[in-house]
Parts: C-alpha cells; sequence; structure tokens
C-alpha cells in the first residue's frame, strides 16, 4: 500500500481535502478498502487549525518524502504566501523530480506558480491574474492556463477553491485509485446526490 501526503498549513481549508482522503483511504464505494495510506504533513509536525476552526493533528513533518509515496496534495488555504510554505518547496521538488502526483488546489496553486512550477503543464487556479501576481517573473504559463474547476495534466492537478468535487475525480483517476467508471461514479453521485437537485 503507497502513501498519498496531504499538506497542511494554518488556516487551511477544510473542505478542499474533505472527499479525496476519504476516498483513497477507504475506497470510493461502501465496503470497499482504500488503496493508499493518507498520512497529514505540517511544518514541524505541529497541529494547525482550520478556516473553519478545527484543530488537525499532523502525522509527520514537511521533509523527505516516504519511498513508497505515489502523490503530495497541497490542501488551499490562507498561508501560502507564508515563511511557512516555504519549508514545502523541497517536498514538492522532490515529488516533481520523481515524477509523482502533484495536486493543489485553491492558493496552493499560487504556491506552485511563484515557484516555476506550473509554466510547462495545463492547469487552472482561482483565476490567471492571481497566479500572475503570486507567480511574478516565475510564473511563465499563462498560455496554458484553462478557465475550467479542475485540470489535470499527466500527474500534475489543479484546482480553483470551489473545484473540490472536480479536483477529487481528477486526483482518483491520476492516482488510479479505482476504474474510471467507478470514479465516475464517485464524482456523479457527490455532485448530485440522491435526487440531482
Amino acid at each position: 500500500m503507497k502513501t498519498v501526503l496531504f499538506v497542511l498549513l494554518d488556516n487551511f481549508a477544510d473542505w478542499e481535502a474533505a472527499f479525496l482522503a476519504p476516498a483513497l483511504r477507504n475506497g470510493l464505494m461502501p465496503g470497499q478498502t482504500g488503496k493508499y495510506r493518507v498520512l497529514f504533513a505540517s511544518p514541524e509536525a505541529r497541529a494547525v487549525q482550520s478556516l473553519g476552526g478545527m484543530t488537525a493533528n499532523a502525522d509527520r513533518a514537511v521533509g523527505p518524502l516516504p519511498d513508497d509515496c505515489a502523490g503530495v496534495i497541497l490542501v488551499g488555504g490562507l498561508d501560502w504566501q507564508t515563511p511557512e510554505a516555504e519549508t514545502v518547496v523541497p517536498m514538492v521538488g522532490e515529488a516533481f523530480a520523481r515524477g509523482l502526483v502533484v495536486g493543489a488546489i485553491c492558493n496552493a496553486t499560487g504556491f506552485l506558480a511563484a515557484h516555476s512550477w506550473l509554466n510547462d503543464v495545463r492547469h487552472t487556479g482561482n483565476t490567471v491574474e492571481m497566479l500572475k501576481a503570486w507567480g511574478g517573473p516565475n510564473y511563465t504559463g499563462e498560455r496554458l492556463y484553462e478557465e475550467r474547476q479542475a485540470v489535470r495534466d499527466g500527474n500534475v492537478v489543479t484546482a480553483n477553491g470551489t473545484g473540490y468535487l472536480e479536483f477529487t475525480r481528477e486526483c482518483l483517476s491520476a492516482l488510479e485509485a479505482d476504474t474510471p467508471d467507478v470514479i465516475a461514479r464517485f464524482y456523479d453521485f457527490n455532485k448530485h446526490g440522491f435526487y440531482g437537485e
């Protein structure tokens, strides 16, 4: 069983990993067993607080990735322009170097832009203007920006802050967490519910 690491900073957005982590850990359908070990990392392995006031205890510190790592998920929030966010740079760089799945949602996409990781992949984010502002001269990927809820290009998945279900779907696909049909049914059920209202 491989590991997927979710990176949490203070003021993380509670909802942005709320569908992905359980699906990886427990499977997409009732009665299934998940294909991945899910671990949460934070700077210095300290507890962090979400935008909704939930305190999350980290399993480990931000740092070198485990040998069995399959992906790194950067959960959005308000602190992706802080010095603490910079401690995540080596971990993300290692994930890219190893060809692992890298997912970033909401303001975490701005973090990727600021470190030149979106310049050669199709991607999205909250807005292209935000990516340009956060990325400055390090972001030259405007031509590859797509106005969509979530975009997957190979092993790189990006989404805006309201695209958490689309982000989940694309990350599940990138990680081959189940068949395309099951992933599509999981997305449809969570998007539309029992009655499709």
